[in-house]
């Protein structure tokens, strides 16, 4: 018999497929609508499917990076830094909103964050090996699904907030992204997107296709023009973005001083780094959900 699965899950759940009820059986989920039956591994259902829509199998290509790549291992300092600095100006605008949906969990930081807070975190990922793991090291308040986030087996509403970290970059589709996270989203909830500012896109020739890829996986370049443009449904209330991270300082390694700052102090000190050399790491872009 699977793991129990936690009841505030299974209140979100839809079929991925026709978004009917899923019932829980057993170690496995059933649509009422159109009977897909999809199971559940070490706690975590699986609820990916196929698209003739896709346009490339990157579901088979983030399961293979999560099989080559260990997100839970210790990062250099310099770059734990610049991610605990990340999560901080997201945690500094998630609200106080009682359910989030983390998109692209990776090392699931946003569950460990709220271990102890009483908020329910679902991490979602495109892969067993990161739920499963998150969900054994961080237990508490947490569920976990494996889905695709173009297709995501939820009901509209869900969440009161969703975070997507550092995964629209990766994305064929920014629009469609945005659009799929913000149906799953409260009225008056928050949608909270990073990603790198302004970067240069670099590519290498693919040893195995001979084709020319895109290094980390990155096929995107945003500004705050770009973001703020790609969602303007009628539900939307407002988008807010900011910009922050400044490369020099990265690149001149001052994070054994810089870590030492409060969230607070460090921002200021981050503002003025970028006022005197403008060379800005990251965006973060807020969309709100307006009330019904």
């Amino acid at each position: 018999m699977t793991k129990e699965l936690d009841p505030r899950l299974l209140e979100t759940l839809a079929c991925p497929n026709c978004k009917s009820r899923l019932v829980l059986s057993s170690d496995e989920l059933q649509c009422q609508g159109c009977k897909r039956v999809f199971l559940i591994e070490r706690g975590v259902p699986l609820l990916i499917e196929a698209h003739p829509d896709d346009h490339f199998d990157y579901l088979k290509h983030y399961q293979k990076d999560a099989e080559v790549f260990d997100y839970f291992q210790d990062r250099p300092s310099g770059t734990a830094h610049e991610e605990r600095r990340l999560a901080e100006y997201i945690l500094d605008e998630l609200g106080g909103s009682d359910s989030i949906l983390d998109v692209g969990c990776g090392s699931a930081w946003v569950a460990k964050h709220f271990q102890k807070g009483g908020r329910f975190v679902c991490s979602l990922d495109a892969t067993l090996i990161n739920t499963a793991t998150a969900i054994e090291r961080y237990p508490n308040n947490h569920a976990a699904v494996v889905a695709d986030a173009f297709h995501l087996p939820f009901n509209d509403g869900a969440f009161g907030s969703i975070v997507a970290s550092e995964i629209i970059e990766h994305v064929i589709d920014p629009a469609a992204f945005v659009t799929e996270l913000f149906r799953v989203l409260k009225p008056g909830g928050s949608l909270v997107i990073t990603t790198p500012y302004k970067e240069l896109l670099r590519y290498t020739l693919c040893i195995h296709c001979n084709q020319n890829t895109p290094i980390n996986a990155h096929l995107h370049s945003f500004d705050e023009k770009v973001m703020t443009s790609l969602y303007n449904g009628p539900d939307l209330s407002r988008v807010q973005w900011k910009t922050f991270g400044n490369k020099a300082l990265l690149h001149l390694r001052t994070h054994p001083v810089m870590g030492l700052l409060p969230f607070k102090l460090w921002k200021l000190t981050d503002a003025a780094a970028n006022q005197l050399v403008n060379a800005r790491a990251h965006i973060l872009v807020k969309y709100t959900k307006a009330l019904k």
